[in-house]
């Protein structure tokens, strides 16, 4: 017989008071049962987030495997004690490769035809200096008519890869006066790193912004990290992701990592 769902606020006063007085019995003879079945999936992840600690570098694997949505991950290895959670969402101007550089880093394989707005989530299994690690990642779009559903992803991230074309020099210089401000007014304690993209172009111009003035950019803004790459030829790809883990790994993230939406 196929199931049927049944509103609680149509059907309440069918049920007799017995069924009541039953339930909220079980409840407050096992208060402790009954938080571990409502409530499994955040405290194993903070637990898992709060014994986080650096170590000494021993490279890094990668596993990759798509996210379920609106679930989360739900991929086998994410039930190992081992491996920790983490989410990295990346933001910045529209057009300078956001979405592209998730894409290549997931799939292997630069997307040559229609590239969506927004990147669907996805979900890499990824050690780094010998922690075991599950990263989802978000895409978020940078025009100006998603400025107010763009905040609406920024919650439980652990890292923002903050990215500007090195063949924008406008996308480079929103970095300081929006983006830099929009991550810190929502996330003040949540790492950065500042990744430049297209970096395969600065062989054709000459007027590509260069590695040293993205480092001073780094040091102004105060960033974690800096990095670059390029989608197309993969270069800088994996050390993009290796960065924004070291980046978490570096401090305890239990108290810090709030996010907030005004």
């Amino acid at each position: 017989m196929a199931a049927r769902r049944v509103s609680v606020g149509d059907h309440v006063s069918l049920l007799p008071a017995h069924c009541f007085l039953s339930a909220l019995s079980a409840v407050s003879s096992h208060p402790a049962r009954y938080q571990r079945y409502t409530m499994p999936q955040e405290r194993d992840v903070r637990n898992k987030r709060d014994d986080m600690s650096a170590n000494q570098d021993k490279g890094c694997t990668m596993n990759t495997g798509k996210a379920s949505p609106g679930n989360g991950v739900q991929t086998e290895s994410l039930q190992s004690n081992r491996i920790r959670p983490i989410k990295i969402t990346a933001v910045g101007d529209g057009m300078v490769g956001k979405t592209c550089l998730l894409i290549t880093y997931t799939t292997k394989q630069f997307p040559k035809d229609y590239v969506p707005t927004v990147f669907d989530n996805y979900a890499d299994n990824i050690t780094v200096d010998g922690h075991d690690f599950n990263m989802t990642l978000w895409d978020t779009a940078g025009q100006e008519d998603y400025e107010r559903l763009r905040p609406l992803s920024y919650p439980n991230t652990d890292c923002f890869l903050l990215c500007y074309s090195v063949s924008g020099r406008s996308s480079f210089e929103n970095i300081l006066s929006k983006w830099c401000p929009e991550i810190r007014h929502h996330c003040p304690n949540v790492p950065i790193v500042l990744v430049a993209t297209k970096t395969d172009l600065r062989e054709e111009d000459p007027d590509c912004v260069s590695a040293a003035e993205g480092r001073k950019m780094k040091q102004k803004i105060r960033a974690a990290r800096y990095a670059e790459c390029s989608a197309i030829n993969g270069e800088g790809l994996q050390e993009v992701f290796v960065e924004a883990i070291r980046s978490v790994m570096k401090k305890p993230l239990a108290p810090k990592r709030v996010c907030t939406l005004l």
